[in-house]
């Protein structure tokens, strides 16, 4: 990649990796914590939703060299389902036995 594109747009792709990484690993925190019946299905959805909007904005920026540049207001969004889903996931709870 790093002769096809230009810095600025390689480091926003790591970017992208980074936090898809990161949240990938949040993603299988939780499934250990449903295992043992905690509530984190809104975390769930809301990682996978952050991962689809930041990263997958971000992805599509570089591949398109900036050609779609609507996907930039979409990233923001991503980041806001990120935060939501780390705030579900600390007021996670087991359910009442």
């Amino acid at each position: 990649m790093k002769g096809r594109y230009e810095e600025e747009l390689l480091r926003t792709f790591e970017t992208g990796v980074r936090y898809q990484m990161y949240h990938a690993l949040a993603l299988f925190g939780c499934a250990a914590l449903q295992a043992i019946g905690y509530r984190t299905r809104l975390a769930v959805v809301m990682f996978s939703l952050g991962i689809l909007l930041f990263s997958g904005s971000l992805y599509g920026l570089v591949f398109s060299e900036r050609a779609w540049s609507w996907l930039g207001p979409v990233t923001p969004l991503g980041g806001v389902a990120f935060v939501v889903g780390w705030i579900a996931l600390m007021f996670a709870r087991r359910p009442a036995s």
